[in-house]
């Protein structure tokens, strides 16, 4: 193999983690200064397939850790396994993750554990609550630490990374999710849910799945969801429920009878892009649509009581709701019935990024990787 190519391991293994890491995939797979491994640990099967179909990408390895009612402790020590013997077949040049799964964090810890540099796409979130949300917000500290190269998604983002005293090389690239986001969104996805008429209904697209939101804060969300529907009957609910059962059989329970309400399997990305540009506006505590929606004109309410994502609250384009039925239903009836507070947030300007940060970050790769493989040739001499 030429001194010049240069060997990546991309690791996954959730939904979010597959989204965001396809565009920085497809930038590698097409330079032929890389040859890029993509290894998926297998914590989310079904909904990462899909994603990689969408993206024409295949994965080189699968992990396979998926257990039933698996730990994070599971997660992460399988993964630490898997991987341990993956780095020391294969000793890539650079081994990137994104975010702050446990798989992330794995990946990310194994990498250090035999000196391979590590690189973390949308590195420097933070809500400064090491529990808040769990374990989300100890994975992406963690993995900070031991990571050479950031790749901050904003501002706040890079000056979050630069008050914790990280070592590595900080660049502000933007969030790749948009440019996943933007190139499904040219495609003019469809998303058909029996009995739901678009045009009939103001659409309420709702995510709920955190940890932190299990138990009785799952149970009030959905009895503000229920207030809305009652107060406004020319709305309907469209909730694509997640595959844990902690989370799907209370909201089955309180919300399942409703005549409004539409609950759904997961939606693949293109259906979920195609939701996000149907709907009114969202309601969820999932971090990706924070910055998604924007992108395509739509209000997020944010369903916790922390977000790491604060650039969003500060543009306009998000609002933080917390749990509280009323609160919910009360900033959900501003919008619905104060246009101007509606249009304000639908034309804010998304501040998660252009499109781009793909390309940004094959760029900082390269140059990194051609610097090290200099400092190693000097070493040798």
């Amino acid at each position: 193999m030429p001194e010049s190519v240069y060997k990546v391991c991309i690791i996954l293994g959730t939904r979010p983690e597959a989204i965001k890491l396809a565009p920085v995939i497809q930038q590698l797979k097409r330079s032929p200064a890389f040859k890029t491994q993509v290894v998926l640990t297998g914590q989310h099967r079904e909904m990462v397939a899909q994603v990689m179909g969408l993206f024409k990408i295949d994965a080189d390895r699968d992990l396979a850790i998926m257990q039933h009612q698996q730990t994070l402790t599971d997660i992460t020590c399988r993964s630490l396994s898997g991987l341990e013997s993956l780095f020391t077949e294969v000793q890539p040049d650079l081994a990137i993750v994104q975010g702050d799964t446990s798989t992330a964090f794995a990946a990310a810890l194994a990498a250090f554990y035999q000196k391979i540099p590590v690189g973390h796409v949308e590195a420097g979130l933070r809500t400064d609550d090491l529990f808040n949300p769990y374990p989300e917000e100890a994975n992406r500290r963690l993995i900070s630490q031991i990571t050479q190269l950031h790749f901050a998604p904003t501002a706040l983002a890079v000056e979050n990374l630069q008050r914790s005293g990280v070592v590595g090389e900080i660049h502000q690239t933007g969030n790749t999710v948009i440019d996943a986001l933007l190139t499904v969104a040219k495609q003019n996805p469809t998303c058909n849910i029996p009995n739901l008429d678009w045009q009939k209904y103001r659409t309420l697209l709702a995510t709920v799945h955190r940890r932190e939101n299990w138990g009785e804060p799952l149970k009030d969300i959905a009895k503000g969801f229920l207030l809305i529907l009652e107060k406004f009957p020319d709305t309907a609910l469209l909730l694509p429920l997640h595959r844990n059962p902690i989370v799907r059989e209370p909201l089955k329970e309180i919300l399942g009878n409703h005549p409004r309400v539409f609950l759904t399997e997961p939606l693949d990305y293109t259906e979920l892009v195609a939701a996000i540009q149907g709907c009114y506006l969202l309601l969820t505590d999932s971090g990706g649509l924070q910055e998604e929606a924007p992108s395509l004109g739509k209000p997020v309410l944010v369903l916790r009581e922390t977000t790491e994502r604060p650039e969003a609250i500060a543009a306009g384009t998000a609002k933080l709701v917390g749990t509280n039925p009323d609160r919910i239903f009360s900033t959900t009836t501003e919008l619905l019935c104060n246009r101007e507070s509606y249009q304000a947030m639908a034309t804010a300007v998304n501040p998660f990024g252009d499109g781009h940060a793909s390309e940004r970050i094959l760029q900082i790769v390269e140059k990194y990787c051609q610097t090290i493989s200099r400092l190693k040739s000097l070493q040798r001499t």
